[in-house]
């Protein structure tokens, strides 16, 4: 179950580190406009909006690195921690911004979640 665990919480750093990826830096060019339909000019006005959150979501990612490197159990409370950021984060971005976070952000965090906690 442990290795199970290990294995979804890197799944979860890997998305937010791609979340930072397309926020921080592809926001104005075709992988990000198509995530929100935006055109080219409110990609561009809300550039700066958009890599605060990629910046937010790189912080979520390294959190994540931080609790699979760590000796337990140090370890384990930062990968609880820092997923249930992960699960707030998709929960508030569902109803806040568009209800397909809670399938892309907060169920892999949930899953995850519950392994790492199921591991013990």
């Amino acid at each position: 179950m442990e290795t199970l665990a290990n294995v979804l919480v890197g799944l979860v750093a890997a998305l937010h580190f791609y979340i930072l990826v397309l926020e921080m830096f592809l926001w104005q060019k075709a992988p990000g406009r198509s995530l929100h339909g935006f055109d080219p000019q409110l990609a561009r006005t809300t550039a700066p909006l958009a890599a605060n959150q990629g910046l937010y979501n790189g912080f979520l990612a390294a959190g994540l690195v931080w609790g699979l490197i760590a000796a337990d159990p140090t370890g384990h409370d930062v990968q609880i921690f820092f997923l249930v950021c992960v699960v707030v984060a998709g929960v508030y971005g569902a109803a806040t911004a568009n209800p397909r976070i809670l399938l892309a952000q907060a169920l892999p965090g949930a899953l995850a979640l519950a392994a790492v906690l199921a591991a013990g």
